[in-house]
């Protein structure tokens, strides 16, 4: 598969390393040559130096024989021209664009077969929105990814001591809960990721990836933290487009303020808002935290487009008492340092998106990604097609699948039914299979598995 990849920032060079790891024909465009030879030692991948969206360039970078363009640049427009060229000119099967401006994303049907030519548009800034927003539903989570149109969740929880089921053997989940159908997928101890066992005994400290209906999600939570309080108050350090989108999906069930810096854009988004108190200042004031009650606080959340920024009052909040505090980190090296030790959760922006991305690069019916663990890990939500005999899954157990150690099945969804994913579990067609990868480079034999097999001759 080739694939055009314009604009090498941030999003642009985490989809060209996920992407260069897998082996796929890579060539990225951008405006800065010191960039593109840096992407070229790093990765020995193809590189064009120019705009985007200028005809010359998409052919000069192959896009006639492309399979796809991800259009990733720092401008909306230019990353609609370029699909709307790629498809026009050069008849590029599938386009994805990255689109900031809700201007352009709150209107249907702008973006398509009959508007611009984009297949798929992806919003990182409402990623980051959902993706807090779901950390908010369920007081304790790390993570909480959606499988299943949403039926479907992966959580990621911290083990502590008082939970019913920490020291105790994995089995002895559903001892406690015998109706629930969560299945524990992965444990990660001091950073080591463990294939879980029915025997295995939970340890404080783990990391533990569970999949679960959403029903389901808040007893599975209690038995490995015992119950945590509810959240009531939430403070957002930035007003950008990040904050102000997820302070609208959250302000009428939360008492929700923001800090932002500066007093023009602070206007703007307290217009925008309808039950929002925004505040303008700095959010590593700590008079000003102190003036607002910050050891009232349940959360608080640096969103701003400031790495240092937000590492410095999420760690001021968290010395002044707030419950939890959350960074948004671009930085890799940034996340690495402070995790664990100064903030509670560091959410990475390209990590969010990514899983967005892949998707649409997964071989096999592959409709649902979840990059995890800066990438090094990934959860999958794959299709069973085709029928027995005709298909390497359907109609056989979960056993003969024979799934490489390190791939873990976590549930099935069929049709309206959750079932734990035992190693008796048969698989029919159009059952759809949340599994864990422990590690990404055990993507190519998922893949293959749930390719379609070809047609036998007559």
């Amino acid at each position: 598969m080739r694939i055009l990849v314009l604009g090498a920032g941030r999003v642009g060079t985490s989809v060209v390393s996920n992407l260069a790891q897998e082996f796929y024909d890579v060539v990225v465009v951008d405006t800065d040559p010191e960039i593109l030879r840096e992407l070229r030692d790093r990765f020995d991948i193809a590189t064009v130096a120019g705009n985007a969206a200028h005809p010359p360039i998409l052919e000069k970078a192959g896009a006639s024989g492309a399979d796809l363009v991800v259009a990733v640049t720092s401008d909306d427009e230019t990353n609609m021209l370029a699909c709307q060229i790629s498809h026009t000119l050069f008849k590029v099967p599938k386009k994805i664009a990255r689109i900031r401006a809700i201007e352009y994303t709150r209107y249907r049907g702008l973006f398509g077969p009959n508007g611009v030519a984009v297949d798929v548009v992806i919003s990182p800034e409402q990623i980051i929105s959902d993706f807090i927003s779901g950390l908010l539903a369920y007081p304790g989570a790390s993570q909480v990814l959606d499988f299943a149109h949403g039926r479907v969740r992966l959580v990621s929880v911290r083990a502590i001591q008082g939970g019913p089921l920490v020291t105790h053997p994995i089995r002895e989940l559903h001892q406690h809960m015998p109706r629930v159908h969560a299945r524990i997928t992965a444990i990660f101890r001091q950073g080591r990721a463990i294939v879980p066992t029915g025997d295995m005994i939970i340890e404080p400290g783990d990391e533990v990836f569970f999949v679960a209906s959403k029903e389901e999600i808040k007893a599975v939570m209690s038995e490995l933290r015992g119950w945590d309080r509810p959240y009531k108050r939430i403070m957002f350090a930035g007003g950008g487009h990040i904050g102000k989108r997820v302070a609208k999906a959250l302000e009428h069930r939360f008492q929700v303020k923001m800090i932002e810096k500066l007093p023009a854009r602070a206007r703007k988004v307290a217009e925008d808002l309808d039950n929002t108190v925004v505040l303008v200042g700095d959010a590593a004031d700590r008079d000003l935290l102190l003036n607002e009650n910050i050891e009232n606080v349940d959360v608080f959340c640096a969103i701003t487009n400031d790495d240092e920024a937000n590492i410095l009052s999420a760690m001021l909040a968290k010395k002044l008492g707030a419950r939890r505090v959350i960074s948004l980190i671009n930085r890799p090296a940034y996340a690495d340092l402070v995790e664990k030790n100064l903030v509670d959760l560091v959410i990475s922006p390209q990590e969010a998106t990514i899983g967005s991305l892949l998707r649409h690069v997964r071989r096999g019916d592959v409709v649902q990604v979840h990059s995890l663990r800066r990438g090094a890990a990934e959860a999958i939500e794959a299709v069973a097609h085709g029928c027995p005999g005709q298909s390497k899954v359907v109609g056989r157990t979960i056993e003969r699948l024979k799934l490489p150690t390190g791939v873990v099945p976590g549930v099935l969804v069929r049709g309206k039914e959750v079932i734990q994913a035992h190693h008796d579990t048969q698989i029919e067609e159009n059952d759809h299979i949340i599994m864990f990868l422990l590690d990404k480079k055990l993507i190519p034999a998922v893949e293959k598995l749930f390719a379609p097999m070809p047609a036998r001759a007559a």
